[in-house]
């Protein structure tokens, strides 16, 4: 599925309102509790870059999906965190430094059914593009 130049600026003002929200009222979203805010360096401007995304928690590490609604292009921040894998997680009133990494295909195998288990729309998102939608590993540091 390809992605709209509109739909992409919509997709980015409303991940951007959706930050400002949650740091507001210290971490509480209105989508989901199992909600955090990522932060990670652009690998071209070298900027901080944040982005609301839905998380589960397994051993102490966190999981989240790059999966920017089903798109054949990967999300920016995930093309920026394999870049730069030094990354910020912010969870409720919370915040740390993680280590960022995608996993393995037989890692995912075990992941994947877990993360659509907590959010039924990424088997759907699955099934519109051709890509292998990524799962990244958050380690604390």
């Amino acid at each position: 599925m390809k992605v709209d130049p509109m739909t992409r600026l919509f997709a980015r003002w409303l991940s951007g309102m959706h930050v400002a929200l949650y740091r507001m009222i210290d971490g509480w979203s209105p989508l989901n509790w199992n909600t955090l805010v990522l932060t990670v360096r652009g690998r071209k401007t070298g900027r901080e870059i944040s982005k609301p995304l839905l998380y589960l928690e397994r051993g102490g590490k966190l999981y989240v999906v790059a999966s920017f609604g089903g798109s054949d292009k990967a999300p920016d921040w995930y093309l920026n965190l394999v870049a730069n894998p030094e990354v910020t997680v912010e969870r409720r009133w919370a915040q740390g430094a993680y280590r960022a990494r995608t996993l393995a295909p037989e890692e995912r195998q075990e992941m994947w059914p877990r993360l659509v288990a907590l959010y039924p729309a990424y088997a759907d998102y699955q099934k519109r593009t051709a890509r292998t939608i990524q799962l990244v590993e958050l380690t604390p540091v």
